[in-house]
């Protein structure tokens, strides 16, 4: 992905020289994407359907969380709109409005993206326009972007680094040693060598934030299972008693997965939990990778940047860990070092990438946090932990009045918030009193004409398996 971006945006300004071995293999469960994938194509120019065709993909309109409230309970954290936003309040408010006056209709029923997921319906169209991502196959997916890169100028070499040179007097990289004997030179490094970081840590010692006291999950079991049935446009995520599992439809076959916690339980339960509930024929064993959930003290550090997992870890339960590589080389295209390493660019890329981290991180912790559950002493934990105080002021704002503070440059917005705290079960105790401008009759008509809006819509889509038949079916 680096090698795509910058090859492409800096082409004929800079050289870029792609080192990597077949050798090592690559973690490539990142199967699950969010919408800005679709604005990191577009900068590239990446055509949607031949990359989908190569890389096996289907569409996603969100995820559907099943067990997180309350065992048997599930919602859908859609990428659309749930109902319009008026300068009274936000449609929560509405909501609540209608809950009060025993029109009992799910929040989420209020957006397209929710109602097609349930439906497994899709389409591409200016009208009505979903908002989607894709589910794909991550290796395939680096084999695309490879050739991409390579097509725009961008130098491979195969091999691994055996020594990084740093230079005695500013601690810069100044070069790659590589086990066949070569050595490379460059005026900038970027780290893409995943949990072991070997130049932003094993090199320049950046050190790593521990997140794990809010994020206790250290451990995750993968397998690929045939596929069964027709592949749905969500990816699911099933809690169970210490963590969760994942299931991710491609089109020719599934990826799953299970998350847990190594306090709380063994790997002998989670090869048990996994194998018992996934469908269709394993195609391979069961994986296991070990993280530690945080983020490097510094993203950038000297002449290096750190992209994925070298750049921290974050569990995969919204689908950020792509996400953040392209979010990580917009900032940096934007602040581009082309005339130098200056502080300045330095400290802005690294202010802007812990509060990005730190916003998603209270995201993900919501989910635990914000749960009834009490089965087991995993759930106790998680739903009882002290929270960072940003959270928990996001929590108290909409519990107590319906609000949902946000920052300016946050990725999840409203929409995520609400659905979650809604589908979680934490309904807000009052809402603006300014939708109460309405009548009764009025504003049950309004809100009834908005779910027949959707209704209408929704018919207009053909089936998820229809649209990539006719649209981006993979080569048999």
């Amino acid at each position: 992905m680096a090698a795509a971006a910058i090859g492409k945006i800096y082409q004929g300004k800079v050289n870029v020289t792609l080192v990597e071995s077949e050798e090592i293999g690559v973690v490539g469960v990142g199967e699950a994407t969010i919408p800005t994938m679709l604005a990191f194509h577009k900068l590239i120019g990446i055509n949607e359907a031949d990359m989908m065709r190569a890389t096996h993909a289907t569409f996603k309109l969100g995820i559907n969380f099943k067990n997180w409230g309350e065992i048997g309970e599930d919602y859908i954290h859609a990428f659309g709109q749930v109902g319009r936003i008026f300068w009274a309040g936000e449609f929560q408010h509405f909501w609540a409005r209608a809950k009060a006056l025993g029109l009992d209709i799910p929040f989420g029923a209020y957006c397209l993206e929710h109602e097609a997921a349930r439906a497994e319906r899709f389409g591409i169209s200016e009208s009505p326009a979903l908002n989607y991502a894709f589910h794909f196959d991550a290796g395939l997916y680096a084999k695309f972007l490879r050739q991409f890169s390579e097509g725009l100028g961008v130098i491979r070499h195969e091999g691994k680094i055996e020594h990084v040179e740093l230079n005695p007097d500013t601690g810069f990289i100044e070069c790659l040693h590589l086990h066949s004997g070569m050595k490379i030179e460059a005026d900038f490094f970027i780290d893409c060598s995943g949990f072991r970081g070997l130049l932003i840590e094993q090199a320049l010692q950046t050190g790593y934030e521990n997140w794990q006291h809010w994020l206790p999950c250290d451990s995750a079991l993968a397998v690929q299972t045939a596929k069964v049935k027709p592949a749905t446009p969500y990816t699911t995520s099933t809690a169970r008693e210490f963590g969760w599992q994942w299931r991710i439809p491609l089109q020719n076959r599934t990826g799953n997965g299970l998350v847990y916690s190594s306090q709380f339980t063994d790997q002998t339960w989670a090869e048990k939990t996994l194998t018992n509930n996934v469908e269709g024929t394993m195609l391979n064993n069961p994986r296991l990778i070990q993280f530690t959930t945080g983020r490097r003290k510094f993203g950038w550090n000297k002449n290096c940047i750190a992209l994925g997992l070298a750049s921290g870890f974050l569990e995969p339960l919204e689908s950020t860990s792509i996400h953040m590589v392209t979010s990580g080389l917009i900032r940096f295209l934007r602040l581009f070092p082309l005339r130098g390493v200056q502080p300045v660019l330095v400290d802005e890329y690294n202010r802007q990438s812990k509060e990005e981290a730190e916003s998603i991180r209270d995201f993900i912790i919501l989910h635990y946090h914000a749960t009834r559950r009490s089965d087991t002493e995993f759930w106790n934990y998680v739903r009882t932990m002290q929270i960072p105080d940003t959270l928990r002021h996001r929590m108290d704002m909409f519990t107590q009045s319906g609000m949902v503070f946000l920052g300016g440059d946050e990725l999840f917005r409203t929409n995520g918030w609400t659905q979650v705290l809604i589908g979680q079960g934490f309904a807000p105790a009052n809402y603006q009193p300014i939708v109460d401008n309405m009548s009764n009759t009025e504003f049950s008509q309004y809100m009834t004409g908005f779910r027949d809006h959707i209704s209408r819509n929704l018919a207009l889509l053909p089936s998820h398996e229809q649209f990539i038949a006719q649209y981006c079916a993979m080569e048999k």
